[in-house]
């Protein structure tokens, strides 16, 4: 659908939530279907080399207690993801070049051989462009790295030495090169507007995106906002709801974020309000207590996405959910 900014401000200020929220699902079982896609994460790296103002894995918190998972264990990992069912492994990092380009390549290279049938989307980071060719050639099929805001001089003051600018240099790179790509946004950033909200949507559009990552900001004790409010539950709603009006057929996951806020129900809300993905945390309990980019993070295990998806009264998919641009 186009919309102009005016109007997507407008979408933003509805107090009913109940006719905006019909009106996105409309959308999405237009362009979408029923079926939701489970997505397996699994948080490979606590390291990063960035340090981003709201993130506990930045550079400058001393405190965090750093891991790096094993090419082998990651592997295995991986194997009984798949084995579960699961048709998407999301392998997350920080921006860790602890990891080399060859690392990377290999695992994706022995998940593939071991599951053919599976998608590898890959999130770690800014890295050379040499690199992001050398991992769609060994096989990774999509790459998510979020843009965050779209406001440049937030962008800036809230990353440190990198610009929006450079970002969405990337996400067009990885589209040229045959990547399908996700991005997303922070909902409740300091100094954030609706008209900057307004703006990160069309920029999804403009992107061509196929995946939009859209949850609240939720402070880490460990960082210079530490002390700023969560973001609010019901305006991410309804940014979902409105992203999910302008993009049509862009994946949209309910995201932990948000069940952090409101739980069990944040999820159910977020299919209410147009979402058709959900991705649960496969990271084993001895590193995901350490991969801390916000406090107090609920955990989405395949139990509870399968649970929430038919209390949704939606169904769950059994393909790999490749991009409905195709």
């Amino acid at each position: 659908m186009s919309c102009n900014k005016n109007e997507i401000v407008e979408l933003l200020q509805q107090e009913n939530l109940t006719e905006l929220f019909k009106r996105a699902n409309g959308v999405r079982k237009e362009f979408c279907g029923d079926e939701v896609h489970i997505r397996g994460i699994i948080e490979f790296s606590n390291y990063c080399c960035r340090n981003c103002f709201y993130c506990g894995l930045r550079s400058d918190n001393k405190n965090i207690h750093h891991y790096r998972m094993g090419i082998g264990e990651i592997v295995a990992l991986a194997d009984g993801i798949a084995q579960d069912g699961v048709k998407t492994i999301v392998l997350q990092s920080g921006d860790d070049f602890g990891f080399r380009r060859s690392d990377i390549c290999l695992i994706v290279e022995r998940i593939k051989k071991n599951n053919p049938d599976t998608a590898i989307t890959l999130s770690v980071g800014e890295r050379p462009f040499d690199d992001y060719m050398a991992f769609r050639d060994s096989g990774a099929d999509r790459y998510l790295i979020k843009h965050e805001t779209s406001n440049p001089h937030l962008y800036e003051k809230l990353h440190p030495g990198q610009s929006l600018k450079k970002r969405i240099e990337i996400l067009e790179f990885l589209k040229k090169i045959g990547f399908q790509i996700g991005s997303g946004f922070i909902v409740g950033l300091p100094e954030q507007t609706s008209n900057d909200l307004a703006d990160d949507i069309l920029l999804l559009k403009k992107l061509d995106v196929d995946m939009a990552g859209i949850g609240p900001f939720i402070p880490n004790g460990q960082t210079p906002l530490a002390s700023h409010p969560y973001g609010n539950p019901d305006l991410t709603l309804k940014v979902l709801a409105a992203a999910r009006i302008v993009t049509q057929n862009v994946h949209l996951p309910v995201t932990t974020a948000l069940a952090t806020l409101c739980g069990e129900n944040g999820l159910l809300l977020g299919f209410s309000a147009g979402c058709n993905v959900i991705m649960p945390d496969f990271t084993p309990d001895n590193y995901r207590k350490d991969y801390t980019i916000y406090d107090d993070k609920f955990r989405i295990t395949l139990d509870l996405a399968r649970d929430v998806i038919l209390k949704a009264n939606r169904k769950i998919a059994t393909d790999c959910g490749d991009s409905l641009k195709c």
